[in-house]
């Protein structure tokens, strides 16, 4: 019998209060609560049991009052991250600790004793620039470089631990009367009870950074990209919800985690890891007021150093705690990649055009708007399929009616070379006579109640079970399920979305699965949560792995994510709203995922839910084009927005956008294969290019694309003028609109038209495009490439290129790939290669060359290839100082140098 489940979220519009609700507020999280309320517990550290291997240091710490006794791990890798660790001595049984988060074995520098005195010890390792040190009564480790002290660990005397408990034995706490009120054993929110196997578990430590007033980072959250001072407020919570259309300005926890906070100051960026899967909260509080000087003549303040207090507390498992010293941005953003991994390098395909809708209906409805795309010479790479295709919301399968022939669909598109992406879910509908439900119960994959039966909840298909997939053997299982032979109706052609990954319940505690639901390993939900939604995404990138025999790059979207996500592949940030302030608020909320590693990113395009108006639609596809991930997505209650159904005005307006961005794909993969080998995000805050500007470091309306473009998405109603920041000392910054240059250190006021938005060149680098893009990324190769010189005051710039088939791992097992640096001094522009272990050669072309900021022309260009010296067509526009090169024709693969 098919159920018919209505989702707890509202038919059109944003949720109204009773739908808020059910979400906690601080006050309701007993854990967070019993935490902040404690007086300080102070620990020791016992120097009798310092320990020093090839891979660290060890020794005890004792709380004062109960006796409780840890082990606490230090060690330092010689990049310069220091890993902090903190598990019980002599536990009754062993607490959760995260895996497959961290990639590979750790190479861990021995540490030495650099001086010790009664009270503390200063240890170093490798050159001995870094120092930690362990003071002992009350235990607190500051670890400084060159002197420079830059954290302190437990500075406060915050460090909690509550020590796991059998069954017969009391808690010593602070809470009066019944245990049960402070949520130590059993905890009651709304009609939903939470039994606690045992008993109170939860973690906490408080740090200090040091001359730090900005920090950012802790996604996913519908907030401002400079993290705020919580002292008077909601904490940030990590813990991953399905919240439906979600208040902006907001700290609660959203789809995806990332325990990771950066500070920067303008001589130095640090970052903090917290390793913790569990139901996680964080307390910022910024310390840079001036203070009353005793010593100083009345009225007279003296400025204390800036430092910022973070205290992180979570539900459970263990404190492991990674500071990442820096002192770069780029080096934190490396030192963050070592340990939980780079950015997959995405297939070409998935940085064009995504179309989706809540739900194409049927063939026909695809096929059509297929064609709409063709029609209007808009471009597109794929379209989507939501849970509808479905033979009634049974992942894997297809409605037999609407979608009879799916196969067939798919070589449809991909004769045009277009692919076709798929939902699965992780709820398996409860059904005894599907096969896929039998095996997934027989073979015991799927997550358990506190009683030990399978566990129930209700989803999309009614009652559903839910995959553990937090079991290597269920996401083998998982990853077999999208081989061609057992999935009727795929091809290689198809890729796949991970949505509801939370995971969503919508008869569950805040719409997601008990804390005291069981996993493989007879572990608690509540101890991997954030981990549930990274673990599905794994095993779907191990199943599009498999089918195409490891040489394929897989495609995979995931809403729900925790660190090292980015190695799988693509997130979005959930179900927004068609408003301008959801459009404001996903430029912070991607900067943020950005320098958290999670660097696919992007927002659905015109909103979710409720309807844009024309010209919001239009500022939003300018705004998606310059976001990494670039899809349109809507409801099932929104009215049809496929671009040509607005008038001519916003056709055009929007295929000029989407244009753009084609012709600007070898650029935007240029940075992701930059992000995938060293971790730079290909979408920055201005701050990371421009550390000192301290004018930079709260802007979150414009940004960094790469290193070279600054973009300022028109994000407001009816503007006809848009301020932007033009950030550096001595920086020129090229209009790409019109080639016009203006100095730095300033901000300009930009007309702008419905077809326009700010984006400028920074002087000093050099920008590969398109000269034209197709109907999709396939087409782009027909088009020649174009290269944008911005001179900087010197007359110099410089830029990279990199090329590969696009699409296999290749790249990777057989070094066919191709890095090209182009190199402009003193009027000679240079093409050479940039990685000679690449072997790719490419049948790209350079056609045009187009240099900016260039005052005079002395001399009619010539190209040097060999030794001849040959004249090249141009034209020379003195009072825009743009020179433009054509007819160049020039190998990409080769090396050359024009003369000018």
């Amino acid at each position: 019998m098919e159920v018919n489940v209505l989702s707890t979220e509202p038919e059109s519009g944003v949720p109204g209060d009773e739908f808020k609700e059910k979400f906690k507020k601080n006050h309701d999280i007993t854990f967070y609560r019993r935490q902040r309320d404690k007086a300080v517990s102070q620990y020791f550290a016992s120097l009798e049991t310092l320990l020093l291997t090839d891979r660290g240091a060890s020794l005890e710490l004792c709380e004062r009052d109960s006796q409780n006794r840890l082990s606490l791990q230090i060690r330092a890798t010689q990049n310069g991250t220091v890993r902090v660790s903190i598990d019980e001595l002599q536990p009754v049984k062993q607490r959760y600790h995260v895996s497959d988060v961290l990639v590979g074995e750790m190479r861990y520098e021995p540490l030495r004793v650099h001086w010790k005195r009664e009270d503390c010890v200063c240890l170093t390792w490798g050159l001995g620039q870094y120092q930690v040190l362990v003071s002992f009564l009350p235990f607190k480790l500051e670890i400084s470089c060159d002197g420079e002290e830059i954290v302190t660990l437990n500075p406060e005397n915050k460090l909690y631990f509550e020590t796991l408990q059998g069954p017969t034995r009391s808690s010593s706490n602070s809470c009066q009367g019944d245990e049960n009120q402070c949520g130590l054993w059993k905890e009651t929110f709304r009609q939903f009870e939470d039994i606690k196997a045992n008993g109170p578990s939860s973690v906490g430590m408080d740090l200090s950074l040091h001359g730090f007033n900005h920090t950012y980072g802790l996604p996913e959250h519908a907030d401002t990209l400079v993290l705020k001072d919580t002292s008077v407020s909601e904490a940030y919570r990590l813990y991953n919800l399905d919240v439906f259309g979600y208040d902006i300005n907001s700290r609660l926890g959203l789809y995806g985690s990332v325990p990771v906070l950066i500070a920067h100051k303008p001589e130095r960026t640090a970052g903090v890891f917290w390793l913790n899967a569990s139901e996680t909260l964080v307390d910022v509080k910024y310390n840079s007021e001036p203070n009353e000087n005793e010593d100083e003549p009345p009225g007279k303040k003296s400025k204390i150093a800036p430092q910022t207090d973070v205290r992180w507390i979570s539900e459970s498992g263990t404190i492991d705690c990674f500071i990442l010293l820096g002192p770069t941005a780029a080096q934190v953003f490396s030192q963050y990649a070592q340990l939980t991994g780079y950015q997959a390098l995405p297939p070409l395909f998935s940085l064009g055009y995504h179309q989706c809708r809540w739900n194409y209906e049927d063939e026909a409805d695809v096929k059509a708007v297929d064609a709409g795309f063709d029609s209007h010479s808009i471009p597109y790479d794929v379209i989507w399929l939501d849970i509808e295709h479905t033979n009634g919301k049974r992942y894997f399968t297809w409605d037999s009616k609407l979608f009879p022939n799916p196969a067939e669909l798919q070589r449809h598109l991909q004769k045009k070379n277009r692919k076709l992406v798929v939902i699965s879910d992780p709820h398996i509908k409860i059904d005894p006579d599907w096969s896929f439900y039998c095996e997934a119960k027989d073979g015991g994959h799927f997550v358990k109640n506190r009683e030990g039966a399978v566990y129930e909840g209700t989803c999309w298909p009614g009652e559903s079970n839910y995959l553990d997939f937090s079991s290597s053997k269920t996401r083998s299982w998982y990853a077999r399920q999208f081989s061609l032979s057992k999935y009727e109706g795929s091809t290689e052609s198809l890729f796949v979305w991970n949505d509801m990954n939370e995971p969503s319940v919508f008869n569950g505690p805040e719409q997601t699965m008990p804390k005291d639901a069981v996993h493989f390993g007879g572990w608690e939900h509540r101890e991997l949560h954030n981990s549930y939604g990274f673990y599905q995404h794994m095993a779907t990138f191990e199943g599009l792995l498999t089918r195409s025999g490891g040489t394929e790059r897989p495609f995979i979207l995931s809403r729900s994510f925790f660190a090292g996500s980015q190695r799988l592949g693509a997130i979005w940030t959930g179900d927004n709203v068609a408003t301008w302030e959801y459009l404001k608020i996903s430029i912070p909320m991607l900067l943020s995922l950005s320098l958290t590693g999670i660097q696919f990113c992007g927002a659905d395009v015109g909103g979710f839910v409720q309807d844009p108006d024309p010209e919001l639609l239009v500022r939003w596809y300018q705004a998606g084009a310059l976001q990494p991930f670039f899809r349109g997505h809507s409801a099932k209650v929104t009215k049809r927005r496929e671009p040509w159904l607005f008038g001519v005005e916003v056709t055009s307006a929007i295929r000029s956008a989407v244009q753009d961005r084609y012709c600007l794909l070898p650029y935007w993969y240029t940075l992701f294969h930059q992000a995938h080998v060293s971790a730079l995000p290909p979408i920055r805050p201005l701050w990371v290019e421009f550390p000192s500007d301290s004018s930079t470091f709260a802007v979150e309306n414009q940004y960094m694309i790469g290193s070279a473009l600054l973009v300022c998405p028109v994000t407001d109603p009816g503007v006809t003028e848009v301020r932007v920041l033009l950030p550096g000392s001595d920086e020129l910054w090229y209009d790409t609109n019109t080639a016009e240059v203006h100095k730095s250190a300033r901000t300009l006021d930009l007309p702008v038209t419905l077809n326009t938005v700010p984006v400028f060149q920074r002087g000093g680098t050099v920008v590969p495009r398109r000269a034209g893009c197709g109907s999709s990324t396939a087409d782009l190769q027909q088009h020649p490439i174009t290269l944008t010189v911005a001179l900087d005051t010197k007359g110099n710039a410089d830029g990279v290129v990199y090329l590969d088939d696009g699409h296999s791992f290749s790249y990777r097992d057989q070094k066919q790939f191709c890095l090209r640096r182009f190199s402009m001094r003193v009027g000679r522009l240079v093409s050479s290669c940039a990685d000679d272990k690449g072997s790719f050669v490419s049948d790209d072309k350079v056609e045009s060359v187009v240099i900016l900021g260039l005052n005079s022309l002395k001399r009619k260009p010539k190209l040097k290839s060999g030794a001849a010296r040959t004249p090249v067509m141009f034209e020379f526009d003195v009072k825009r100082g743009v020179l433009t090169l054509t007819g160049l024709g020039l190998e990409i693969h080769k090396d050359w140098e024009i003369i000018i």
